[in-house]
């Protein structure tokens, strides 16, 4: 899906980019973005899967974010249905783990080189790609989930190895890492990282000097669950009393202030929030037009991260 001329404020339909204009992998993206992993619940619901998508473009959303293990290529299946090259989406995917629906998790680790190789291929055949533009390497060194043991715990350089190959191929057009810890980010920089995507919010910034140095890389920080709470022991920034004080002067919602508060913190900073209901979807592009005045800000940056490392399995 290659980028057309156009102001960098809009998109290819010629809506205002959802919360103005960002940069990943070397192109202008909204920085309200989706993220369709919440899609798998509308399966049963095809039609209304791909309405959600299209109302995405129409909102000003053109970065959406994916992964071959999001309903056992389901939603992959959708974004293709659902979203055409004239749409001109940057489709972001991810690997290092893949389907696992008769085990205790729907996902297991699939970190060896030939499974990362696997579900870029994977991701390319559902999608209906000839190349992804960003493949994120989901790795288990930090945050909530799985930890890599025994044949998955494979080392940074040989994953990277094949992960520059399927570029060098034409495959995917940049490599992206996901759950990774500030020395692992270093050892990666010198194959060329487009973004990195870590658990992150106004209560779990631990990672701070990762963003720091993405910063000034020029690498996206694309958080995942920006409005923490996904498992349990994680603080939720909706709980948190200068979020509610501070949407209550705003009339907006705490989740909107969360949220909003990530695009304050750091230029870099792209969201990729999701959802299954079309009006949970248009608060949150809402959120780009929330503005934090230094006060406020003041008072959120003085909130305390209070995460801890939570792992399942």
């Amino acid at each position: 899906m290659a980028s057309t001329a156009r102001s960098p404020q809009t998109t290819a339909s010629g809506a205002q980019r959802a919360g103005g204009s960002g940069r990943l992998a070397g192109r202008p993206v909204s920085r309200i973005g989706f993220g369709a992993m919440q899609l798998e619940r509308l399966r049963s619901d095809r039609k209304a899967a791909i309405t959600m998508l299209r109302r995405c473009i129409e909102l000003g959303i053109d970065h959406i974010d994916t992964a071959q293990f999001y309903g056992h290529g389901f939603v992959n299946e959708v974004i293709r249905e659902a979203v055409s090259a004239e749409d001109d989406v940057m489709v972001v995917s991810k690997v290092g783990a893949e389907p696992d629906p008769d085990g205790p998790l729907p996902l297991r680790l699939a970190q060896r080189p030939e499974q990362l190789r696997a579900g870029v291929e994977d991701n390319l055949r559902t999608l209906g790609m000839e190349q992804i533009p960003l493949v994120n390497l989901r790795r288990t060194d930090t945050g909530p989930g799985l930890r890599a043991e025994g044949d998955q715990d494979v080392a940074l350089d040989d994953q990277l190895a094949v992960m520059t190959a399927l570029r060098d191929e034409g495959k995917i057009g940049a490599i992206g890492l996901s759950s990774v810890s500030l020395d692992t980010l270093r050892s990666a920089l010198p194959a060329g990282i487009a973004c990195v995507q870590n658990a992150y919010s106004l209560v779990a910034r631990e990672d701070e000097d990762m963003l720091r140095l993405c910063r000034e890389e020029d690498i996206a920080w694309v958080p995942y669950f920006p409005l923490g709470g996904a498992f349990n022991g994680i603080p939720k920034v909706t709980d948190e009393p200068a979020v509610l004080t501070a949407a209550r002067d705003l009339g907006a919602t705490p989740a909107q202030v969360g949220l909003a508060w990530l695009l304050h913190h750091a230029p870099n900073v792209l969201l990729i929030p999701g959802t299954a209901d079309p009006e949970h979807l248009e608060a949150n592009v809402r959120a780009g037009a929330v503005t934090l005045d230094e006060t406020t800000l003041s008072t959120l940056n003085a909130v305390p991260s209070r995460s801890g490392d939570i792992t399942l399995g």
